[in-house]
């Protein structure tokens, strides 16, 4: 990906912090992490407790940010009637891994998956915000049924980039279970990327993240990949925050987001960040 004045050879990162909206704290801790210098792009959560206070701080912001659409096809309730992608019994979305086997097996509804995705979309632009990018909560928008209507809605509404979250294997991956992840998504791409027939839609070149979720390395990773990135535009997902009572009730991933924030402002990667080895951005400035 390249645009606004870039070189072929210059080193462009993008860090993407994933979940704000998700609850206070995390929004918090993300916040933080942008003033320390490090967090350029925000992917938000429209229908999680912490929107309120969310929507808040990007109307305060105006427009400092890069900000994107996180989009929730998991956790709590839809903004829609949404039959195919909810439980009948509660009204709440499925789980992961009901909307994976719903997914894989043809039983998402196409017009469901767009009414949703574009709802969450007018949602998140009602903080006045420019929507520079969509992913999703858990990568949902790689599935099949998922993709190629998030793509058509992306192009419909002026959205100029969806991420594809494919990340190289890693052998430093935190554990087989990540591993795993990264397998699972590139096999699940694959079929919604042939099965959609879309064209690819604009995205980075390299993403990175999924690997490092709860490793204890973080740090060590972080510095390492900021030493060694390549040019042209890298996505860094990361997950910063601080854990408070809402996020527990919502998400098992508490813990390691406190540690992100220390590794993210920590002197030792806010001095990669001012060494001018590469530029740091968010998706609307490429």
């Amino acid at each position: 990906m390249t645009g606004g004045g870039a070189t072929p050879d210059e080193r462009r990162l993008v860090v993407n912090a994933d979940d704000f909206g998700f609850s206070a704290g995390v929004n918090r801790g993300i916040l933080e992490a942008h003033a320390a210098g490090v967090v350029s792009s925000v992917s938000v959560l429209v229908n999680t407790p912490g929107w309120p206070d969310a929507r808040d701080w990007l109307r305060a912001m105006g427009g400092a940010l890069g900000v994107g659409l996180h989009l929730n096809l998991t956790s709590g309730a839809p903004l829609t009637t949404a039959p195919s992608l909810t439980s009948p019994r509660t009204g709440r979305f499925h789980s992961l891994t009901a909307l994976v086997a719903r997914a894989l097996t043809g039983r998402l509804d196409p017009a469901h998956v767009a009414a949703e995705c574009a709802a969450q979309l007018a949602r998140l632009r009602e903080a006045g915000v420019r929507v520079t990018h969509i992913d999703s909560h858990r990568h949902v928008h790689a599935l099949p049924g998922v993709w190629g209507v998030v793509i058509e809605t992306a192009r419909r509404e002026g959205v100029p980039v969806v991420r594809v979250p494919l990340e190289p294997l890693s052998p430093r991956a935190a554990s087989w279970r990540a591993l795993l992840k990264q397998a699972t998504l590139a096999a699940a791409w694959g079929v919604a990327s042939r099965r959609s027939g879309a064209a690819l839609p604009r995205h980075a070149d390299r993403f990175y993240g999924i690997s490092l979720q709860g490793d204890p390395r973080f740090l060590a990773r972080v510095v390492l990949l900021l030493d060694r990135l390549e040019p042209g535009t890298t996505e860094l997902m990361v997950h910063p925050g601080h854990p408070d009572g809402d996020l527990a009730g919502w998400d098992d991933y508490t813990t390691p987001r406190a540690a992100e924030l220390a590794a993210l402002t920590s002197p030792m990667v806010r001095a990669r960040f001012a060494s001018g080895a590469f530029r740091l951005v968010h998706f609307g400035a490429l």
